[in-house]
């Protein structure tokens, strides 16, 4: 490859796969006016997941990067921030690049993630300002959640550096009752308190997009 080709090659962050974009979402982060975007693939397959078509890695999507940033340049000024969510975006090598990119425009960063990769989300946390952190159960719990054993580890791991960092968070548990009872919620409080978690937040189970009946009652 020539110099004069190897300059012109696109910047890392346009390979991020893009599973979907909301222009503007006010509750992705609370307080926060911000634009959404849906990073594709997940490691973990939770049963009561409302983005289940997220999941899958190389699944087909319908925009690109560059539509992204085009848009967010429009918006200088307009926008409290950009919020990458999933899917689980550390899962993607290419989200560094795209939040130093969405960041040299202006834009304040938020993440969703749930930690299956705690070392990429501890390499993230120094470009983010805000992240939600999703916790599925008590940390010894999380295979009868998320599929995959030992991602309670990953997710304790993951809590860690978030705690260390100092970062504003918000720690979130979403329950559905056929899942988490009165006892395994008590187990994952004590997880949390050993933790130093302060503040968790309890968010109810939505119906809308989850595919597993057993769940939906249909």
């Amino acid at each position: 490859m020539s110099a004069g080709s190897s300059a012109k090659r696109a910047p890392r962050s346009a390979e991020l796969r893009v599973g979907g974009f909301v222009r503007l979402s006010t509750c992705d982060w609370p307080g926060e006016l911000v634009a959404t975007v849906f990073c594709q693939g997940c490691p973990w397959a939770c049963g009561y997941c409302h983005n289940p078509h997220l999941i899958p890695p190389n699944a087909k999507t319908n925009i690109t990067w560059a539509e992204v940033m085009s848009f967010l340049d429009s918006r200088r000024g307009l926008l409290d921030g950009v919020v990458f969510s999933g899917g689980e975006p550390t899962l993607q090598t290419a989200l560094p690049e795209a939040m130093r990119a969405v960041r040299a425009l202006g834009f304040r960063i938020g993440l969703h993630s749930a930690g299956p990769y705690p070392e990429r989300l501890a390499a993230v946390l120094p470009l983010i300002d805000w992240i939600g952190f999703d916790v599925k159960a008590a940390f010894a719990d999380y295979a009868r959640i998320t599929g995959v054993p030992g991602s309670g580890d990953k997710a304790r791991e993951s809590l860690r550096h978030i705690l260390a960092s100092g970062i504003d968070c918000e720690i979130r548990t979403t329950v559905h009752t056929g899942l988490l009872g009165p006892r395994q919620l008590a187990d994952l409080a004590a997880d949390l308190a050993a933790a130093g978690v302060v503040r968790h937040k309890i968010q109810p189970f939505r119906a809308e997009g989850c595919r597993n009946p057993a769940l939906t009652g249909s």
